[in-house]
């Protein structure tokens, strides 16, 4: 499938040739202004839209907001937006490209369509973006979100090569949980902290993030570590040359030709395999050690408090009830049931 918006201006191509050339991206040329123009996009939406949509919405509780709280929930609008964009995309792609669909192992490591390297750009322009903004806000954001950031950054430059364009829309679909973990944090920040709606919405997160990013995301890692461990076995498969040197900034106008367009013949080298297998290892196991943390969230939030267990528990460690009190009058226990009414005032 060809790049439904065209390639980047040929200006702009050139400009960034000798950069793709070095770094061996030889698709980066063709896509330079998409990955130049989300990552723009999603800055405007931090500082313009969603300051903007919030003072509109939630104007009281936006203004009450502290720096650090602030900038957060306008990360969650900007991610929100990208979820947006990047899931329909991928969805599209992957039910649409016909060239997609079609790839053998050798098409899936080296192969490349208009559509799969606008979805690469939409992807990188996205994490280019996100890793500034973690690298600024380190101290408020942690160490874990830079090295997401890095991660996801390395993983979708790498598909510019080409390589693996093929698994780009699968591995985008880890975002289709992304829209659940923003809302609930907006449900603690709107003072919605265990309600039925956030109940809801938390059973749907951890429902969608186990099914996308734990079991389809390892199962594709699988996939896609197979794919990589059987081409670097049998050596020198690719028989397609790249047209010319600059053949990175002219368009092609016949999507099955696109495929192998940008193959050339050589060993998977060990530092590309090794550098896309360790940044999708950490994205990995960053994803169980969020999943972790999000159920002890979603249990926090729902489970009873400490202090209002011992408001439901007596001094003999029964549970306090009509015939709890009874017995104790019988028994003559004054000043315990005197401790009681205090208790159950505490509980109304």
């Amino acid at each position: 499938m060809l790049d439904p918006f065209g390639p980047a201006p040929k200006a702009l191509a050139q400009l960034v040739q000798p950069l793709a050339t070095k770094l061996n991206l030889a698709t980066l040329p063709l896509h330079i202004h998409q990955v130049l123009f989300f990552a723009a996009l999603y800055q405007v939406v931090l500082t313009v839209g969603a300051p903007a949509i919030s003072r509109f919405f939630v104007p009281k509780q936006y203004a009450a907001f502290n720096a650090r709280t602030r900038l957060n929930w306008n990360i969650h609008i900007v991610s929100m937006t990208q979820c947006a964009f990047v899931n329909t995309f991928a969805l599209w792609v992957m039910f649409f490209d016909k060239e997609r669909k079609a790839m053998d192992r050798d098409q899936r490591l080296y192969g490349y369509s208009g559509s799969l390297g606008l979805l690469q750009a939409m992807a990188l322009g996205y994490f280019l973006w996100d890793l500034y903004v973690c690298a600024r806000y380190l101290k408020w954001l942690g160490g874990g979100m830079l090295a997401h950031a890095i991660s996801a950054v390395t993983v979708f430059s790498l598909g510019f090569r080409p390589f693996v364009n093929f698994y780009c829309p699968t591995f985008i679909l880890y975002e289709l949980s992304t829209p659940f973990l923003n809302i609930h944090w907006f449900f603690d920040k709107l003072n919605m902290t265990g309600s039925k709606a956030q109940l809801y919405n938390g059973i749907a997160l951890i429902f969608t993030f186990f099914c996308c990013r734990l079991v389809w995301g390892s199962w594709q890692s699988i996939a896609v570590f197979s794919d990589i461990y059987q081409a670097m076995q049998k050596p020198g498969t690719m028989v397609n040359i790249a047209e010319e040197h600059n053949a990175t900034i002219v368009a092609s106008t016949d999507p099955a030709k696109e495929v192998m367009r940008f193959a050339y013949e050589e060993t998977i080298p060990l530092w590309l395999a090794g550098s896309y297998l360790a940044s999708n290892l950490v994205l990995n196991a960053l994803n169980w050690f969020w999943f972790e943390k999000m159920i002890a969230a979603v249990r926090k939030r729902f489970s009873p408090s400490k202090e209002k267990t011992k408001l439901e528990v007596d001094a003999d460690g029964k549970g306090i009830s009509k015939e709890n009190v009874k017995a104790k009058i019988a028994n003559g226990g004054a000043q315990v049931l005197e401790v009681d009414r205090t208790e159950l005032r505490h509980r109304k």
